[in-house]
């Protein structure tokens, strides 16, 4: 009970971006970064709102980071592209057994599905748009290495998606919290509305899908 308690907690903790950000500071912003965008075990982290919160804390006073903003996106683009590195290695290597696997408590296979059928529809530019995209965004660059990409296409996604994703909702926070300092006293509501909005394509496709005839479903690996 007292093992699962801590972990109830420490999970608690790793789904909140201002705790995350004051207590963990830039190592486990990246970290996190790092783990959403490349390990599948990843997918449930707060990547936007986490980068959102961390570019309007940046403004304030106690800032959470000893270094320059700048070099603060630079550092966390980076884990966001070694991860999408780790991401392909891994479905290069491991990446058809997902797909004969069951579901676990970290790992949804619908999740992979899902990315699969977008890495279909979009092709190599998927990488740059999963980045925006939840769930997405954790399984596509698996997707890549298991359909064995061009590595030199993918890095050059990789690095564009990455310093674009990074890059575009820092500066937002960034600018939005020195524009409007009080907003620092209502981080929850903007967690919130920045979640909303990150998953608003997810559930207007399945809700697109609920409107249209059923048809057999076949899914193959690819």
């Amino acid at each position: 009970m007292h093992w699962s308690f801590l972990f109830i907690e420490s999970l608690k903790h790793l789904l909140s971006p201002r705790w995350v950000v004051h207590h963990g500071g830039l190592f486990l912003l990246m970290l996190i970064i790092f783990a959403e965008t490349g390990l599948f075990a990843g997918f449930f982290l707060p990547g936007d709102s986490l980068l959102f919160v961390a570019g309007m804390l940046a403004t304030r006073k106690d800032s959470p980071f000893s270094i320059s903003f700048i070099l603060v996106i630079l550092l966390v683009s980076l884990a966001g592209i070694l991860g999408n590195f780790a991401g392909y290695w891994f479905g290069q290597k491991s990446g058809h057994l997902l797909f004969q696997r069951g579901d676990r408590t970290l790992f949804k296979k619908k999740h992979l599905i899902a990315a699969h059928e977008f890495y279909e529809k979009h092709g190599g530019s998927a990488v740059i748009f999963a980045r925006f995209i939840p769930f997405i965004r954790t399984f596509v660059p698996i997707v890549a290495g298991i359909a064995e990409m061009d590595y030199r296409k993918f890095g050059i996604y990789n690095v564009l998606g990455s310093t674009a994703w990074v890059c575009s909702l820092m500066v937002a926070g960034y600018f939005l919290g020195r524009a409007f300092p009080w907003l620092g006293g209502h981080l929850e509501g903007i967690v919130l509305v920045i979640a909303l909005l990150s998953v608003a394509p997810i559930l207007l496709k399945f809700m697109v899908r609920k409107r249209k005839p059923a048809t057999p479903e076949r899914i193959s690996s690819p």
